[in-house]
This record gives C-alpha cells, sequence and structure tokens, in this order.
C-alpha cells in the first residue's frame, strides 16, 4: 500500500533513526531531523533548522538533489485536510523569491496537523 500511495503523490511518515544514519552528512553539527516523509524515492525532512528537499533522479536514483529551505525564508504555508471524498491533505509552502508554492501531499496515515505543529514551531521562532 505504501508504494500505491507514493504512486499517487503521497507522503507516508519515515523511521527517524533511519533517516537520521542515512542523511547525517548533510546535517550541519548538531543538527536534529524531527520529522521526515517519503514520497517513492524523494524525501522531505524537517529539522530543527530547515527543510530539506531530497530530490533523487535519474532511473536508478543515484543522483540526488539537496534543496535546503530554511524556515525564515517561508514567507507563509497553507494546510487543506483530507475530506470525505477528498482523502489527502496538502501542504503549501510559499518561499520568499518563489512565485508559486511548493506543494506536497500527504496521506490519510500522516496527521496534517503535526505536521503543521512542527512547521509552526520553527518559522515561529
Amino acid at each position: 500500500m505504501a508504494m500505491f500511495n507514493g504512486l499517487l503523490g503521497n507522503a507516508t511518515q519515515v523511521a527517524l533513526p533511519d533517516v537520521q544514519r542515512d542523511y547525517a552528512q548533510i546535517l550541519a553539527p548538531q543538527e536534529k531531523i524531527e520529522r521526515a516523509y517519503k514520497l517513492v524515492r524523494d524525501m522531505f525532512i524537517f529539522t530543527d533548522k530547515r527543510l530539506i528537499l531530497v530530490d533523487k533522479q535519474g532511473v536508478t536514483g543515484k543522483k540526488t538533489e539537496y534543496h535546503s529551505i530554511p524556515y525564515k525564508s517561508i514567507t507563509h504555508y497553507s494546510v487543506e485536510t483530507a475530506g470525505h471524498f477528498d482523502l489527502d491533505a496538502e501542504l503549501c509552502l510559499y518561499v520568499s523569491g518563489g512565485a508559486l508554492p511548493l506543494k506536497k501531499t500527504f496521506n490519510k496515515s500522516v496527521n496534517i496537523y503535526e505536521v503543521q505543529a512542527v512547521l509552526s514551531q520553527y518559522i515561529l521562532k
């Protein structure tokens, strides 16, 4: 089911110890991962300092782009909760200097309120 959700564009939460181990080389000293979500091969990682978007490219996925967004660069965001017919929740991030929002879709197994709380915690500092 997780693969099916990923193919539909839905993100699922990932265990933090695995993410901490796999992405330790891109973290700053003392930077801590708070939440991580996977979408097929791609990931987005909320740390205590920034949001990291991991984009696996190519057929093999060996080429990887790491896009780092400091929380202070996020000008605002919106959250759309799941409904009766639309079972997915959506997070839209507006980054300074960008015309269009970054959109991420979450399946019903992810608590969008929890995602919003983590994001708010760091943006509102």
